[in-house]
């Protein structure tokens, strides 16, 4: 089946890498695809907990994430093992390919956190992205990457933030 094409629900592999390497790789539930959004719903797949001082990944919370075939971004809804709304991880990515039962996706370093109650809305690792060298590399993705997160900032602070995440009406 082709990279861009709907592929029916079940189980996909979610593959992160980052600087040409495997960063995790991960078993999510294939909610929604309709050739251009993906949504999948896993577990957190961390080992141990990842505190960030400003939120806390942990056994038993669930990431419902969505990715797009034409934007440079994906955003992680966070929930708690209760149900309670964490918030929603931002990544900025190149845009996502699903084939053959995997969701490929490219970290570009840079990401943004929006708190539950849209308060607290934080560009992170902005440092990585520079010490990357894709600015160097690949000027074009860089200027894309950049674009994305300023997209997702703008996004972010709006309060009807989470329409981004409804699924597009039928025709």
């Amino acid at each position: 089946m082709s990279a861009n094409s709907a592929e029916p629900a079940g189980t996909v592999d979610v593959v992160l890498v980052k600087a040409g390497r495997t960063k995790i790789r991960y078993p999510a539930g294939l909610l929604h695809d309709d050739g251009v959004r993906i949504a999948v719903r896993a577990p957190w797949a961390g080992d141990t907990p990842r505190d960030f001082g400003f939120v806390r990944f942990e056994q038993g919370d669930v990431f419902t994430e969505f990715y797009w075939r034409d934007r440079w971004y994906a955003v992680k809804e966070v929930r708690a093992a209760d149900g309670t709304l964490k918030g929603w991880y931002c990544d900025v990515t190149r845009p996502a390919t699903l084939a053959g039962g995997r969701l490929v996706v490219e970290d570009l370093d840079l990401d943004l956190w929006r708190s539950a109650d849209g308060t607290d809305v934080r560009r992170l690792d902005e440092d990585e992205f520079a010490e990357s060298g894709l600015a160097e590399r690949d000027p074009e993705a860089a200027a894309a990457a950049v674009a994305a997160l300023d997209t997702l900032e703008a996004l972010a602070r709006q309060p009807d933030f989470t329409a981004l995440l409804s699924p597009p009406p039928l025709p």
